[in-house]
C-alpha cells in the first residue's frame, strides 16, 4: 500500500473521456476502472497531506500529434471538448497541468516537444513539485505505455523517488506487449510498483474537474 505525506505528490495522468470512456476516440480498455481507482487514491493522498496534481491533454484542432496532420494518433482531447474533459468518475482535488495546448508533441507530464524545432520544453509540473518540497512522486492514470511511462521515467530523471500504482493504470497496447515493455522500462529507470489501498466508494465521491 502506498503511503503519503507532505513530501509526496500523487500525479494523476490524463484520466480524460477520450481515453477513459468507451465512447472516446482513444479508449483504453479498463479506463473506467482506472478513473475510479485514481479518484479513490487522490482522496486518500489528500487526506494524508500529500500534493495531488493532474495532467490533461489539451490539443488544438490541428497538431502534428494527429494522424490527419502527419502524426500517428486519431484526433483526441481537443481543448474544450467532451473528449478532453476529465472522466466524471474522477474527483479533482488539485491543480491541473495542461499539455500540448500549442500543438506540442510528447507524452510526459513534465516535458513537451516543439513540433517545429524539436526542442524539448518543460511544463509547469516540475516547478509545482519543487516549490512544495516534493521528494517522491506516485503516479497513476492513462496510459501505461505512453503518458504514464513517460511521466514516470521523467520523474526519476529529475531525481524524484517514483512509484507507479500498478492497478490504477492501463495500457493502449498498440502492439501486443507494449504495456509490459513500458513497465519493464519504468522498472529499469528505478520506478517501483505499488498496489493501492481501496477505501469505500463513499469516501471518494465523484465530481468533474
Amino acid at each position: 500500500m502506498t503511503e503519503y505525506d507532505a513530501s509526496t505528490a500523487l500525479i494523476v495522468v490524463d484520466v480524460q473521456n477520450d481515453f477513459a470512456d468507451p465512447a472516446g476516440s482513444l479508449f483504453v480498455q479498463g479506463g473506467p476502472e482506472v478513473a475510479e481507482r485514481c479518484s479513490a487514491e487522490a482522496w486518500r493522498a489528500s487526506q494524508a497531506g500529500a500534493f495531488v496534481v493532474y495532467t490533461q491533454d489539451w490539443h488544438p484542432e490541428s497538431t502534428p500529434h494527429f494522424a490527419k496532420d502527419g502524426g500517428i494518433w486519431p484526433v483526441h482531447c481537443v481543448a474544450g471538448t467532451w473528449g478532453a474533459a476529465f472522466h466524471p468518475a474522477l474527483e479533482v482535488l488539485g491543480p491541473v497541468v495542461r499539455k500540448g495546448a500549442n500543438g506540442e508533441d510528447g507524452y510526459s507530464g513534465f516535458t513537451m516537444r516543439d513540433p517545429v524545432s524539436g526542442e524539448t520544453i518543460p511544463t509547469e509540473l516540475e516547478a509545482l513539485l519543487r516549490e512544495r518540497g516534493i521528494e517522491r512522486a506516485v503516479i497513476c492514470g492513462l496510459a501505461t505505455d505512453y503518458c504514464v511511462n513517460a511521466t514516470a521515467i521523467d520523474a526519476r530523471r529529475l531525481g524524484f523517488a517514483t512509484e507507479v500504482i500498478e492497478d490504477a493504470i492501463a495500457a493502449v497496447n498498440l502492439k501486443p506487449g507494449d504495456g509490459a515493455a513500458a513497465k519493464a522500462a519504468m522498472a529499469d529507470a528505478g520506478c517501483t510498483f505499488t498496489a493501492p489501498a481501496r477505501p469505500a466508494a463513499s469516501s471518494a465521491g465523484a465530481s468533474k474537474g
